[in-house]
């Protein structure tokens, strides 16, 4: 008996469904009534997978909801989705179509289905995201303000980069409370800031951002933080292997780590130095210190126990 998968394209201001293999679709609205009629749609279904693709921020409540009435719910990767589309030769740009796709990609490929980080860990994730924001309003008024003409244009530069500044302490403060506030995140963030190289901030947003982390093996942390290498292969031809995909926030937090470790750590910095003398290029050398940091820092949480250099 074939699995009953749905589909779920979200809009700003509506949700197209799809439920296969009954091929029955029908659209509801992106509000709280509209979610619980769909939350009673679905339940009496008894879908193996209900697949959300995410959409800029607007599936993040759609997907918490049905997450919260116990449907085994999954974030699926646009891009992905729509190669899937090509594929099948649906390339029309339709919400309809979408949806249908969206339920055959997950019907094809089988993603696992983990559970949804709870209320604390989103918005501990929207912390960190807005204050990576913050940051970059900051870098790019700074230069902005190299470029203004005028000393009044440019005291008005100062102005905004002091509010901004100012609202960045008051994010650093809340990110703070939210973490050292509850007992299982402070444990965890002590856990991954034992380990050389890796700081507050990025401890943060690997506990924001990637919350399976422990949970997870080595292939699956790094697919997951976009850290696992592909290679463009046909035939007997062989390319050079790529890194893409992933939760880019991670990789990035990842990158900065790796490069604190390489002149820090007393392991990932031999580790480094070895691949740079082997001939490797020191991006790709700077990648497998992200990689394998990962897969240390996945192996801390999973046995919590901390940084030992022994």
């Amino acid at each position: 008996m074939d699995a009953t998968v749905v589909g779920i394209d979200v809009s700003k201001k509506q949700l197209d469904v799809y439920v296969s293999p009954a091929g029955d679709r029908f659209v509801i609205a992106r509000n709280a009534e509209g979610l619980d009629q769909l939350i009673a749609k679905l339940s009496p279904l008894g879908a193996d997978a209900v697949a959300v693709e995410a959409t800029g921020g607007f599936e993040t409540v759609v997907a918490a909801s049905l997450g919260a009435a116990g449907l085994p719910v999954i974030v699926v990767n646009p891009a992905q989705v729509r190669a899937f589309a090509n594929a099948l030769g649906k390339r029309a740009k339709s919400d309809p179509i979408d949806a249908e796709v969206i339920a055959r990609f997950v019907a094809a490929t089988k993603p696992q289905i983990r559970p949804l980080p709870d209320e604390e860990t989103r918005v501990l994730a929207s912390l960190v995201a807005r204050r990576r924001q913050i940051i970059q309003m900051i870098v790019a008024e700074k230069n902005r303000e190299k470029q203004l003409p005028s000393r009044v244009l440019r005291k008005s530069a100062a102005r905004l980069i002091k509010a901004l500044e100012k609202e960045l302490n008051v994010l650093d403060q809340g990110i703070d409370d939210s973490v050292r506030g509850s007992p299982l995140w402070r444990e965890k963030e002590d856990l991954l800031q034992s380990v050389p190289g890796v700081g507050k901030i990025v401890a943060r947003t690997l506990l924001a951002e990637m919350p399976e982390l422990g949970n997870l093996d080595r292939r699956e942390a790094a697919a997951l933080a976009g850290l696992a290498p592909w290679t463009r292969q046909s035939g007997v031809w062989r390319g050079r292997s790529f890194i893409s995909g992933g939760r880019t926030s991670v990789r990035t937090a990842l990158f900065m780590a790796a490069m604190v470790a390489i002149r820090h750590n007393p392991v990932l910095k031999p580790f480094y130095e070895r691949l740079v003398a082997a001939g490797k290029p020191k991006m790709v050398a700077l990648i497998a210190v992200a990689r394998r940091l990962l897969t240390i820092l996945n192996a801390i949480l999973r046995d919590k126990t901390p940084w030992q250099t022994a």
